[in-house]
């Protein structure tokens, strides 16, 4: 990367993605995501990952009408775990089919499984979802999903494990109290001032290097103007989102209205919900079109198909 020259401060989010790709995504960084990976999955002494290989993440569709995704950080750990970290900024209210999704082709495909091997070569694929935005009904800002009985809580398999880290729901405390997911979830929140943050780097080295890379990153003229596209069309997508949902809401409303207040009300939801989404979903598009961006990432993106995405490149 290219240098600034001029010393400047400056401020980021640890949570956009680029700039966790660059942290966390990286061979010559993997010891910084293999403490966020054992920290979070409560790992230590013989337990503990002491390695990570990094794979390509493009999950390539078994058809050609398959969705093409792309994972953010996915690897091998030295057991032959794979692991996935996805870093979602923006809630398309999918997150649980999306999860599913990515551990499914974690689970079945990167040379997972041969012609002719026994399903017991199946390794364990472990998914941990960082996001942005609060989702689950629960004030813990961590829960650990896995495979179990209800009646009689026996575990199926080890298999499948998928966590998820809710940064809004981060409440601060003295940094000497934090737990391990605690410590990662003040990094991530950036609430901290400055004598906190260097206490926090001083009680934890992979945050240490986690600030320090960041910082290296955020100080290229390259990678800060990329990291402020990625923030405006993240402020632009909720904008958009937030706006067409009340206005959808309101249209709705006032149409269910006529048909009996308690059938509107419900009317009113459901059609200002879906029409704010595709709004919004469609608004990004244009967007991205502008930017010339790749079809498949803008199809990734919006959930948008092919067909509807020429058709907004015709209004361009």
């Amino acid at each position: 990367m290219k240098q600034s020259h001029v010393p400047t401060v400056r401020s980021y989010d640890p949570t956009n993605d680029l700039l966790f790709k660059f942290v966390f995504g990286r061979e010559e960084r993997k010891n910084i995501t293999l403490q966020l990976i054992n920290d979070i999955l409560g790992r230590d002494g013989d337990d503990a990952f002491v390695d990570l290989q990094f794979r390509n993440t493009e999950i390539s569709p078994d058809k050609d009408t398959d969705k093409l995704g792309r994972l953010d950080i996915f690897g091998i750990l030295n057991d032959g775990s794979r692991i996935d970290i996805e870093m979602q900024v923006v809630n398309r209210r999918n997150m649980e089919k999306r999860t599913l999704f990515y551990w499914s082709h974690m689970y079945l495909h990167f040379d997972s499984l041969h012609t002719g091997d026994d399903y017991g070569t199946l390794k364990p694929a472990i998914s941990i979802n960082i996001l942005r935005y609060s989702f689950l009904p629960q004030e813990d800002p961590h829960a650990a999903y896995v495979l179990y009985n209800p009646k009689t809580h026996h575990r199926l398999t080890d298999d499948l494990e998928i966590h998820f880290l809710e940064i809004p729901k981060y409440k601060d405390k003295p940094i000497q109290s934090m737990d391990r997911i605690e410590k990662w979830l003040a990094f991530f929140a950036n609430k901290l001032d400055e004598d906190k943050k260097e206490e926090l780097a001083m009680k934890n080295t992979a945050i240490k290097d986690a600030m320090q890379a960041s910082d290296r990153y955020i100080m290229d003229d390259t990678a800060y103007r990329e990291y402020i596209a990625r923030e405006s069309a993240i402020w632009d997508y909720n904008s958009d989102l937030k706006a067409n949902l009340a206005e959808g809401f309101k249209q709705g409303r006032e149409a269910g209205m006529k048909q009996g207040l308690e059938q509107g009300l419900e009317q009113g939801r459901v059609q200002g919900r879906t029409e704010g989404e595709r709004r919004a979903h469609e608004s990004m598009a244009l967007n991205m079109l502008r930017d010339n961006m790749d079809i498949n990432l803008i199809m990734k993106y919006t959930s948008l198909s092919a067909e509807r995405i020429a058709e907004l490149a015709k209004e361009l």
